[in-house]
C-alpha cells in the first residue's frame, strides 16, 4: 500500500529537507520502499546520512508547499527521539527509520528501510474531498514537465468544484497555491 507523507532527511551539515513523498508500506507499518528520484534532495541525503523521518499529516498546505518547493521557512520540528534527525510539529503521526538497501541503478532508486521508532502527536481525523482534491492537484503540478496542458486543465477544473464545496481556509489557501504554480510554470529549457 502507498501512504502519501513527508519525509524528513539531513545533509552533511544537519540542514533540514521536507519532501512529499508517497512509500509504499507494510500492512504493520514495519517497512517503507521509497522511490525517490536521484536529483532529489531525500536521495543525496539519505545516501550521505542514511536516516529520516515519514510522517503522515493532515496539512495539505504543508504538503503543497514542500510538494512545490515553496516552503516560506523551514517547517518547525523537533529532534527525533531515536536518530539524527528532525520531526514535524504539524504531524499526526511519524516514522523514524534506517535505510537498509540503496539500490540506485535505476534513475528511480529503491530505498528499503525499517521503522525503528514509531511516535504520535494527535489523531488523524481523515481527508475530505477538498484534501483528497488538493493531493491531487499537487501531484499533478510536479508532473507538468511530463503532462499535455490541455490534461493538467481538465484535471484542475474536476477538482476545483470539490476545493469550493468542502474546503475550509487551509485547503482554499494550498488550491490557490497550486493554481497560481501552474499559471506561471514555464518548461525548463
Amino acid at each position: 500500500m502507498i501512504i502519501e507523507g513527508l519525509v524528513t532527511t539531513l545533509d552533511a551539515e544537519g540542514a533540514l529537507n521536507c519532501a512529499p513523498m508517497g512509500p509504499i508500506v507494510d500492512r504493520d507499518f514495519t517497512r517503507l520502499t521509497l522511490r525517490p528520484f536521484q536529483s532529489s534532495h531525500t536521495y543525496r541525503n539519505l545516501k550521505v546520512h542514511p536516516y529520516g523521518v515519514f510522517h503522515i499529516t493532515d496539512d495539505v498546505l504543508l504538503i503543497a508547499q514542500a510538494a512545490l518547493h515553496l516552503l516560506p521557512e523551514e517547517p518547525s520540528s523537533a529532534p527525533a527521539e531515536c536518530i539524527r534527525g528532525r520531526v514535524l510539529e504539524n504531524c499526526c503521526r511519524w516514522y523514524e527509520f534506517r535505510v537498509l538497501r540503496l539500490d540506485d541503478a535505476q534513475e528511480r532508486t529503491v530505498i528499503d528501510a525499517e521503522v525503528i521508532h514509531a511516535g504520535r502527536r494527535r489523531d488523524f481525523l481523515g481527508f475530505n474531498r477538498a484534501k483528497h482534491a488538493v493531493l491531487e492537484a499537487a501531484i499533478l503540478a510536479t508532473r507538468l514537465h511530463l503532462l499535455p496542458p490541455a490534461e493538467v486543465r481538465a484535471a484542475l477544473q474536476r477538482l476545483q468544484g470539490l476545493v469550493e464545496k468542502t474546503g475550509g481556509a487551509t485547503e482554499q489557501a494550498a488550491w490557490n497555491l497550486i493554481c497560481e504554480y501552474i499559471a506561471h510554470w514555464q518548461p525548463p529549457p
